[in-house]
């Protein structure tokens, strides 16, 4: 739901529809789609009501690097979806910009193009997306696109602690026994008063270590190596600070905020020749805003091409690295709780700041020639995003709403070091949070804040009662994606392969419950792990 919203329909023009099926999803996001599958391979109805007009969320969105850690842990319909993306790059047609042993076949920690598990954790955004909508023929899925939930009182109907229908901006209705909330932002999870936090608890809350502030933590390179003023004037506070610095003094580290690390947009660029266009210059850019960026590189920083991961094709997923990139700073922080059209607002802002970026370092004459040059043999790719300018749909939403729910996942449970109750899948990724702030020191230079990368001692399983709200609060809703986690420990849980796994066992605990009649949270957990289980998921190691 970081995607592209078209205007919604007006409900007074279109007669209301009321819809039905046994499980409403809501969201466009992989979570949603697997779940989805998964419900029709129990035998069920379900609808996706999706938000946006492409599926996938940002699997499909230029995420194609995966983060994944440790791979044996991605089990179940999760796995097949990486399995099938091996299926489609043995095809010879599915490599037209480069011959298949040209493809260096890096990935994170394994082989990219993984032969003995017939698996590809490295993949172009359209070839994501193909598989997404293959499930969606094959399992004949109903899915209502560009359909926005009313987040107003009329937007949902609860009765006896559970929700009973959802009626979208166009005026349709949705009924089901059991609903899941796949988006990024916890929007109907909001709307049913579930209880959830936005921000970072300090640490005191979980007795956590990484949480909340944390200024002079560096754990990747994503802050400023040598000084650099921040001041208009270098050197002179009178002068005023430059853009996309923050005035707010650094709080006690610990201490807890509503900040949100920074999104970004996973760009997929292309260096052939015969499928990129140019990085256009955005409506309203001015070279000034970069002048943070010019300062890095006059310290001799030469890091600007660390995090252009390769992917097939000749093209890349290209993600923040350094102390100035694509990381918008400190400008979402009411991006989790906004209207629909505020939203859109902070999503343009993060596309004409990254397009900026890129036209700064191919155009400006303070970028060194070195860098530029290399720039220059970069764009967007032809062949991707299509419909949208050939820039992705999906913003980076790394975090918005978290639920606080049964079972909260706390920063020791995403270490390994507890054994939590009720396992329904795996993480294995660092901690990982980018930066909140980028403010001023007390000696007059600039720092960024919130960079965390803390390695777990293995992988660690997630409990079910994470993506359960309190059954007081509902009783027959399941949360895949905002899932009840402390900020950190939700550094690790939120990546994709993650998100399709716990998509998987929300709809296999949707269908059981409907099946015994009573609410997830009742649900005998022996049941509900024999049934992962025999679909092949990772529950602990």
């Amino acid at each position: 739901m970081g995607g592209l919203m078209e205007s919604p329909k007006n409900a007074q023009n279109s007669p209301m529809a009321v819809r039905q099926a046994d499980v409403i999803i809501y969201g466009g996001t992989c979570a949603a789609v697997i779940a989805a599958v998964q419900v029709k391979k129990m035998g069920k109805t379900v609808i996706v009501v999706s938000p946006d007009k492409h599926l996938g969320g940002l699997s499909s969105g230029g995420l194609g690097f995966t983060d994944t850690g440790n791979k044996e842990v991605i089990g179940g319909l999760s796995r097949e979806f990486y399995q099938r993306l091996y299926t489609h790059y043995q095809k010879e047609a599915s490599w037209k910009w480069q011959k298949k042993e040209e493809y260096g076949n890096k990935g994170q920690g394994t082989p990219a193009l993984d032969g003995t598990n017939r698996t590809m954790w490295i993949f172009e955004p359209h070839a994501a997306e193909g598989v997404f909508e293959d499930f969606v023929k094959e399992y004949k899925l109903t899915i209502y696109r560009n359909e926005w939930l009313d987040r107003s009182a009329k937007g949902i109907t609860k009765k006896s602690g559970g929700i009973t229908s959802i009626k979208t901006l166009s005026g349709n209705v949705y009924q089901g026994k059991m609903f899941i909330d796949a988006t990024y932002e916890g929007d109907l999870m909001a709307l049913a008063g579930v209880k959830y936090h936005v921000g970072r608890e300090a640490n005191s809350v979980y007795g956590e270590k990484w949480n909340g502030v944390q200024a002079g933590v560096f754990q990747h390179g994503h802050y400023f190596k040598a000084n650099v003023s921040p001041y208009k004037i270098e050197g002179d506070p009178k002068s005023g600070l430059l853009p996309e610095v923050s005035a707010e003094p650094i709080a006690e580290n610990g201490t807890g905020d509503n900040k949100i690390q920074a999104y970004c947009f996973r760009m997929c660029l292309s260096n052939n020749p015969d499928n990129r266009i140019p990085f256009p210059k955005p409506e309203g850019y001015d070279p000034a805003r970069y002048e943070l960026y010019a300062r890095v590189f006059k310290t001799g920083w030469r890091e600007t091409y660390d995090k252009f991961d390769p992917i097939p094709n000749r093209k890349t997923d290209t993600n923040n690295h350094g102390p100035f990139s694509t990381d918008y700073i400190g400008k979402n922080y009411d991006y989790p709780e906004a209207s629909y059209e505020r939203r859109q607002e902070i999503i343009k802002d993060h596309e004409l700041y990254q397009k900026g970026l890129m036209y700064f370092l191919q155009n400006d004459p303070r970028v060194p020639a070195d860098v530029q040059d290399k720039m220059k043999q970069w764009g967007l790719p032809k062949d991707e995003f299509t419909d949208n300018g050939n820039w992705p749909h999906q913003l980076y939403i790394r975090e918005a709403r978290r639920m606080i729910g049964e079972f909260v996942m706390k920063e020791a449970d995403a270490l390994a070091q507890t054994k939590v109750p009720n396992p329904i899948g795996m993480g294995s990724y660092a901690l990982d949070a980018h930066n909140a702030q980028r403010y001023v020191k007390s000696d007059g230079f600039v720092q960024n804040e919130g960079d965390i990368g803390v390695h777990p001692k293995s992988a660690y399983s997630i409990a079910y009662g994470s993506i359960l709200p309190k059954e007081n609060e509902c009783n027959n809703l399941l949360v895949p994606v905002c899932v009840s986690s402390s900020h950190i420990a939700f550094g690790s849980i939120r990546m994709e392969p993650v998100f399709m796994i716990l998509g998987q066992s929300a709809a296999t605990a949707a269908v059981l419950a409907i099946d015994g009649k009573m609410s997830p949270q009742k649900l005998p957990y022996e049941k509900l792990r024999e049934v992962l289980l025999k679909d092949k998921q990772r529950l602990e190691l």
